[in-house]
């Protein structure tokens, strides 16, 4: 059973973020987030936020302990936000445009070794 977390309208360029997340893309989640504390770009921080959310998204929906299992970033994507335009002024009236970009960072994680759902037990009404 995999877990999702998503950063919405990060302002950090999609470039960036692209470069962290590369980093930590198939890794396991305590190797990724021990990657992601010791760089020193700014994106790092978020991605570390975000791998912990989903670490603990993980933990509620299967109600099992994250070290017991072999957890690891099944899935990261970044796509583009909402890019903000704005002009800067130039020289001899003119103006230069600025673009203040966004992005969406989507992380899956999942355990290598199987998690069994709890069986459910059969009623004697059925059987009748």
């Amino acid at each position: 059973m995999e877990a999702v977390a998503k950063l919405r309208n990060n302002p950090t360029s999609t470039r960036k973020m692209r470069l962290v997340a590369d980093l930590v893309r198939g890794k396991g989640v305590y190797e990724a987030l021990t990657i992601l504390k010791f760089s020193k770009q700014e994106a790092s921080n978020k991605l570390e936020k975000l791998l912990k959310s989903a670490v603990k998204n993980w933990e509620l929906k299967n109600d099992l302990r994250p070290e017991d299992h072999d957890l690891f970033v099944k899935e990261i994507f970044v796509d583009a936000g909402t890019m903000l335009k704005r002009f800067l002024p130039a020289p001899q009236g003119r103006a230069y445009r600025l673009r203040k970009r966004s992005n969406h960072v989507t992380i899956k994680v999942d355990s290598r070794i199987a998690v069994q759902a709890p069986l459910v037990e059969e009623t004697a009404d059925s059987e009748e």
